[in-house]
């Protein structure tokens, strides 16, 4: 494949084992032989590895995004991308797929067999045997779609990347921007869902002083992670607190949101605080969760994830395990895709991923700590 070289030179196997595992057995078993597979995920090169899978198992690949590269992207959301890569993979003959593209080519009898899926870009779509969401947030899309649509991130593999490579993204991109001043800081999170606590959970290590704002009504559902926090001595407040909260952010030097909500902040006393608060603002989430009374130069990065200013935004080692099972769950659909609407991936295959990762990648001792395992899991 074109691009093997340029991946070889970036990176070794065992920041992508679970990757390298399905590209040496699916080149074997080729799978995907004769389908047409969209991908919509953000465009970097380090999600040109589960391009490679998927190639290797024999799948015709096209790239999903909202517009064509060449087309005017202004007033367009779009999934992040790298310019480089994306020209890159213009160069060398790549295919790409807007929704409008793709709607088009479906009323002339022309359908994708899977779509691999980010954020619910294409859910207004119909694939002929099924979709494979990547995120929790575009979730809701789907919630009407009478295909099956399996979710990567109903499981446990979307942890490591959410946990560990989220909040790793978020201190290294305020590194890269001069802010590398940690020591005793005072870190308020929005947010203890994976994201949230992932952040929460690193600040703690580069020794912050870290408080998380939540929903404490949802303590103990399967998103939220307050147990693990309060057993690593984090404040947690809540949400319906103002008068704790507003102190919180009138006294923090950083300040980010990951509650995945849109406009999750609006709120007259909060507004106020933040817009008179010393702390560089910083968002985590795909939604605007500030609302559009914080003006957008008031939020590093403008509001957008603050990770994607960097040229990798979730470095490979902790994002390969959440591609392989988003790849992974287009095989499952392909042998059976006998049901409608939504589903977890199978545990079964979670823990075959996991396996893997800890055993043959660079991260499996912190993978091991995250859950809680012995590192002979």
């Amino acid at each position: 494949m074109f691009f093997d070289e340029l991946l070889d030179e970036t990176y070794c196997p065992n920041e992508y084992p679970a990757l390298d595992a399905l590209c040496g057995e699916w080149s074997e078993t080729r799978p995907f032989a004769g389908l047409c597979i969209l991908v919509a995920t953000p465009i970097f090169r380090n999600t040109m590895v589960e391009y490679r899978a998927l190639m290797a198992g024999g799948a015709e690949l096209a790239i999903g995004r909202a517009t064509h590269p060449d087309e005017d992207e202004k007033d367009v959301a779009s999934m992040p991308c790298d310019k480089k890569i994306l020209d890159y993979l213009v160069e060398n003959g790549m295919k790409f797929y807007s929704v409008k593209d793709v709607v088009r080519e479906e009323s002339d009898g022309k359908y994708f067999d899977l779509i691999l899926d980010c954020a619910g870009q294409f859910a207004a779509c119909h694939p002929k045997i099924g979709f494979v969401e990547l995120t929790r947030s575009g979730v809701h899309f789907y919630e009407n779609v009478k295909q099956p649509v399996y979710v990567a991130d109903s499981g446990i593999v979307k942890r490591i990347e959410t946990s560990l490579g989220t909040g790793d993204g978020y201190f290294r991109a305020l590194i890269q921007l001069g802010y590398s001043d940690f020591e005793s800081r005072k870190l308020l999170v929005f947010g203890s869902g994976k994201v949230g606590s992932g952040i929460a959970l690193q600040g703690l290590s580069k020794g912050c002083s870290v408080t998380v704002v939540t929903d404490t009504t949802k303590k103990g559902t399967s998103t939220d992670f307050c147990a693990t926090l309060e057993q690593n001595d984090i404040d947690i407040l809540d949400c319906r607190d103002f008068i704790a909260t507003v102190a919180a952010i009138q006294s923090a030097d950083y300040i980010v949101t990951a509650t995945g909500v849109k406009d999750a902040l609006v709120n007259p006393i909060l507004t106020q605080a933040l817009l008179t608060t010393k702390a560089k603002l910083s968002n985590m989430g795909v939604e605007d969760e500030y609302g559009e009374d914080v003006p957008a130069d008031k939020v590093l990065n403008g509001k957008a994830p603050l990770n994607f200013i960097l040229e990798e935004p979730t470095h490979l080692k902790y994002i390969e395990t959440s591609m392989a099972l988003h790849a992974t769950l287009g095989e499952c659909l392909v042998r059976d895709s006998r049901f409608e609407g939504l589903k977890e991936p199978p545990a079964e295959l979670e823990e075959k991923l996991l396996m893997t990762t800890i055993q043959n990648g660079v991260i499996g001792a912190e993978i091991c700590g995250m859950l809680g395992l012995s590192p002979e899991f």
